[in-house]
């Protein structure tokens, strides 16, 4: 088994691309850059609901030129340490999220499963979308279908 290329974190596109560094966990990179989200979402939560969609839109369309040059920088595809991609999905999660630390975790839940099980569509879009918006595209849509069951389970179930 080959070791991916190691990222240049003083290159603060490839920082930010790894998460700030949680991408370099030596094991479930993904899980480790989802949980440095929930801390960067704590704050974000805070802000009203059309400040946070303007910053997430930012953050996507950021995410595929840093993703997609980080990736291209490696020279492998969708290196397992890029979490930028985690971020993005985990914010779409926990848009208008219902409030406390329930919808954190099970948001936080929701998105791993989706993302490590990848329903169709997203394991087509994940094997078939090339460069950043490749990478960032499956996460996206494990966020929305995460976003879906976790608004369903609120209003179904509200804690």
């Amino acid at each position: 088994m080959s070791r991916l290329p190691p990222p240049d974190l003083k290159n603060p596109v490839h920082w930010l691309a790894f998460g700030f560094g949680s991408g370099c966990a030596p094991v479930a990179p993904g899980t480790f850059g989802t949980l440095a989200a929930v801390a960067l979402y704590i704050p974000l939560s805070w802000l009203p609901p059309a400040l946070y969609l303007v910053v997430l839109g930012l953050v996507i369309l950021a995410g595929i030129g840093l993703c997609g040059r980080t990736s291209k920088d490696l020279g492998v595809h969708d290196h397992g340490g890029i979490v930028w991609d985690e971020f993005a999905g985990y914010f779409v999660t926990m848009i208008a999220a219902p409030p406390g630390w329930q919808g954190i975790v099970l948001g936080f839940l929701l998105f791993r499963l989706f993302d490590i099980w990848k329903p169709w569509p997203i394991r087509w879009l994940d094997k078939n979308l090339e460069g950043g918006l490749g990478i960032m595209v499956d996460d996206l849509l494990a966020g929305f279908y995460a976003l879906v069951l976790l608004q369903l389970s609120y209003r179904l179930w509200p804690w």
